[in-house]
């Protein structure tokens, strides 16, 4: 048993989520923002690869008063458990994503001394002997009571989870803005699928001054 899975992501029109330098860059408009804010607030753990704290330093929290409040009145923390995979534990020990319940997941490549350091901040997880396994990791996060994981990026972490067949829907924002670049970081980075992962399109909607798209994925 894993729980349910939900990316949420937003990119450019030719589907990339930053530029060659990997810097951060803001593609979600307002209206973007708030919805992503009750995504959060709905979602039990929030999942995010070692990329995207090393580029981004995200500190995950719901941001609405209103929606942490709630989130207390239903007896569950203020904000979800975070979930970082990080393969060699890379995470830096000042990372802002350290506010809360935190789980940073591993493999056995992970050196002992960066561990250890770690061990003071979050609790470490080991799945996978060079690389995380998400089937494991995703596996014991149901054990935990985790029902709803919703995965906030980067790319290759998408296409991991792609690839192995974790995730049951998508919710992509694009903004009207083209970045290009060969090398610049996509939607699902990584190397190409041997088969295409097809999807159900739910819903297409303006939002803002782009455009949401849900889709849905048919599940190994």
């Amino acid at each position: 048993m894993r729980p349910h899975v939900f990316v949420n992501v937003a990119a450019s029109l030719d589907g990339k989520i930053s530029d060659e330098t990997r810097r951060q860059i803001r593609l979600s408009c307002k209206e973007d923002l708030e919805r992503v804010d009750k995504l959060r607030a709905s979602a039990d753990a929030i999942m995010i690869g070692i990329g995207t704290i090393l580029a981004d330093n995200p500190k995950l929290n719901v941001k609405s008063r209103e929606l942490r409040e709630r989130r207390l009145r239903e007896g569950r923390s203020e904000n979800p458990i975070k979930v970082v995979v990080d393969s060699r534990c890379r995470i830096p020990e000042d990372a802002e994503v350290f506010d809360g319940n935190v789980i940073v997941a591993i493999s056995k490549l992970a050196e002992k001394e960066r561990v250890e350091k770690i061990e003071k901040k979050a609790r470490i997880v080991v799945f996978g002997q060079e690389k995380v396994d998400l089937n494991s990791l995703l596996g014991f996060l149901y054990e935990e009571g985790v029902r709803r994981v919703m995965v906030e990026g980067g790319g290759t972490l998408i296409s991991s989870l792609l690839s192995h067949g974790l995730v049951d829907e998508a919710f992509i924002y694009y903004a009207p803005v083209f970045i290009g670049g060969a090398s610049s970081p996509t939607i699902c980075d990584g190397r190409s699928f041997r088969v295409p992962v097809k999807t159900e399109i739910l819903s297409v909607e303006r939002l803002g001054e782009g455009i949401l798209l849900h889709l849905r994925f048919f599940s190994k």
